[in-house]
């Protein structure tokens, strides 16, 4: 990565030109340098318009190297044709950084491609640091710059850093709105230069930042982003776009880059505990609860409420994910029943009812009773309560719900987050929010169904039984012997030398879902039988695919019974790498997708946390009288594989499918490798 410092012309420059500068009222030119000039920035600004001689009041100039000095930072608003031109002259004339807002690009089409790439060579010959094409800008409240739009000059804790403009001005405008600020604002674009990865970095040593939320449909860098999220000390949010296969062909055309296969990101985030956001929403809020809310010291919840229904959704929300939500202790209920009314409940939750609105002192004074009791205190304001705002303690572990109050809500609100208190709308998502302090000491598998492994593309090899077999015995992985048959005579023979019953499959390269058009055939014992379904095989194999060039069958000893069926395997994914999948095996695989991942080389505990994630992970630890199935050697069969994908770069996917694993030790039963160098 280039050196953070070169990013500060961006960030905090000392100077600042419009090259584009506009004298009409709703032309971006005009408008930014409006935002620019009212955010305060004290610094010269200085408008570039060749037909004009002063703009807002400023001014102008005819070109760039005009100015009485080279400004750090370049605005570019013009046409995308005459941008690799302006660059130029800001490099010519010593202008360090641009932020080209002009669309036109790489989003555009070939044409637009070809003229972004001359626009990153040009910045990258004379070292001008670019942000864009095709963005929204940056706006840096503490810098008092705002080279971007809408205009918001409140100084806050939160980075929200956005390949989508729009994304990120809804998120600017709910920060504005709730007056909560932003430390920055930053639209990518089309990144010709500055990405994810070098703002991450950035603003991980901002003094300004809190957290680091960013909205992203794929990543420019692969490596840089991971070494990003590797080094950040500073939480990290991240709502990645294009999770199905729709969504991730809609990414590729809006930002030109891989938006990549979203099991492996759940690998990613899971390893380097990034926040991930499912929705815009979720990205507000767990970027606005980690930058105000206090650490909080457990999960002990006690719910204030002025709303019994409220409440109830809290508590509902709370044990969903795993909060204890207890009644008071006999004494702390002797205390609360000396504060409150009569009426009132003194359980959890603790029910002040409408009285509250003619005395919100009373959430005060059970708060004090309360809490040395519990780790958070749930504040619900689900009325009109005036002089909320007033009731609430900056710095303590209170998550404050407003909902219902009408117009005093819409006042104190604001007034909550100037205070530096994050208040939320619904119980459910405060409550997720506040989970976010504990999601990695138990993250549970994904609700949603994720993909399995990618399809081989056509330009693999499947490689013979016999040969991935062998391949994998000499990495120490046990499976099933495959020797090939071509006759049912040969059938016969190979069987007899196992002594017992067999499996035969029909061997293809065109055939890699053998199960799928019936060319598995199972417990066959004696001579009669083989030879009956070997002719049928061929028939059935030939009947689902006239044009399949078959090889023969396979014949394999019958594993022995009583293994739980799962399946492992190692894929390559296109920017990342190799990666682990596990799961239920067999065919739950398809049916149940209930699968985890992880980016190889891993560490011992990350295959762990992959066993112990599955869904089906009570029937590996053994549960209602069903033995505990033998997780250390399963553990051991994980590393080996990542050993021999590593020893084999030339290997894109290794699967098998299904692993027994027993009460003690694993078998592979059936195992399929593909290359990428053909045989």
């Amino acid at each position: 990565m280039e050196t953070v410092q070169s990013l500060d012309a961006i960030f905090r420059p000392k100077s600042v030109a419009v090259i584009g500068a506009s004298t009409v009222a709703g032309k971006l030119g005009h408008d930014i340098l409006y935002n620019l000039i009212h955010a305060g920035f004290p610094g010269p600004i200085y408008p570039i318009n060749p037909k004009a001689d002063t703009v807002l009041g400023l001014p102008a100039y005819k070109q760039i190297g005009e100015v009485p000095s080279p400004p750090d930072l370049a605005v570019v608003v013009i046409p995308a044709k005459a941008v690799v031109g302006a660059i130029e002259q800001c490099g010519q004339t010593g202008v360090k950084a641009a932020i080209v807002i002009t669309g036109g690009f790489a989003e555009a089409g070939a044409e637009g491609e070809k003229l972004q790439e001359e626009l990153a060579q040009t910045a990258r010959h004379y070292g001008v640091r670019l942000i864009g094409p095709n963005c929204q800008g940056v706006n840096n409240p503490h810098q008092k710059l705002c080279a971007s739009w809408p205009l918001l000059t409140t100084q806050g804790s939160m980075a929200f850093i956005s390949q989508s403009g729009t994304v990120g001005a809804a998120l600017m405008d709910w920060a504005s709105q709730d007056h909560l600020g932003v430390s920055v604002f930053v639209s990518l674009g089309n990144r010709a230069d500055v990405d994810e990865a070098d703002a991450i970095e950035y603003f991980n040593q901002d003094p300004h930042t809190k957290v680091i939320a960013l909205y992203i449909e794929g990543v420019k860098r692969p490596t840089y982003f991971l070494d990003a999220l590797a080094a950040a000390t500073k939480p990290i949010i991240i709502l990645k776009a294009g999770r199905t296969e729709q969504g991730r062909l809609a990414a590729e055309s809006h930002t030109k880059s891989m938006a990549g296969s979203d099991a492996v990101y759940d690998a990613i985030f899971r390893r380097y505990k990034v926040h991930r956001a499912e929705t815009v929403a979720e990205l507000y809020d767990f970027a606005k609860i980690l930058a105000y809310y206090p650490k909080p010291r457990g999960k002990k919840l006690l719910n204030i409420t002025s709303s019994g229904g409220a409440a109830i959704l809290a508590i509902d929300a709370a044990e969903k994910l795993g909060f204890e939500v207890p009644p008071p202790s006999p004494e702390l209920q002797k205390k609360l029943r000396e504060i409150v009314p009569p009426h009132c409940a003194v359980g959890n939750p603790v029910d002040l009812t409408g009285d509250v609105m003619s005395d919100p002192g009373l959430y005060v004074r059970v708060m004090a009773a309360a809490r040395h009791e519990y780790d958070n205190l749930v504040l619900i304001f689900g009325d009109p309560i005036p002089d909320a705002s007033q009731v609430v303690s900056p710095g303590h572990p209170e998550l404050v719900i407003f909902m219902g109050g009408a117009d005093v809500e819409r006042q104190e609100v604001p007034r909550m987050h100037q205070r530096g208190m994050p208040v939320f709308p619904t119980p459910e998502r405060g409550l997720q929010a506040l989970y976010q302090f504990f999601r990695f000491e138990a993250e549970p598998a994904p609700a949603a169904p994720v993909a399995v492994a990618p399809p081989a593309a056509p330009n693999l090899t499947l490689l013979p039984p016999g040969e991935a077999a062998a391949l994998l015995a000499k990495h120490g992985i046990p499976v099933a012997a495959c020797p090939l048959a071509t006759t049912a005579d040969e059938a016969v023979a190979l069987a007899a030398q196992f002594g017992g019953p067999v499996a035969i499959k029909i061997a293809s390269p065109d055939l890699p879902h053998k199960s799928d058009i019936g060319g598995v055939r199972l417990h066959l014992t004696t001579e009669e039988e083989i030879r009956e379904e070997v002719a049928d095989l061929f028939k059935t194999a030939l009947m689902h695919a006239p044009n399949a060039r078959l090889d023969g069958v396979t014949v394999s000893p019958m594993a022995k019974p009583g293994g739980l069926e799962v399946i492992l395997g190692v894929f390559t994914d296109p920017q990342y790498g190799a990666t682990l999948m596990f799961g239920l095996g067999g065919i739950f695989t398809e049916i149940f997708r209930d699968v985890q991942f992880c980016l190889l080389p891993a560490k011992e505990e990350e295959y762990w946390q992959m066993i112990r994630s599955i869904k089906g992970y009570p029937l590996l630890a053994g549960t209602r009288g069903q033995p505990r199935r033998d997780q250390e050697a399963l553990v051991e069969i994980m590393k080996a594989l990542a050993r021999l994908a590593t020893a084999n770069p030339q290997l894109d996917q290794i699967e098998l499918n299904p692993l027994l694993v027993y009460e003690r030790g694993v078998f592979a039963v059936d195992a399929r490798i593909y290359s990428r160098v053909s045989g």
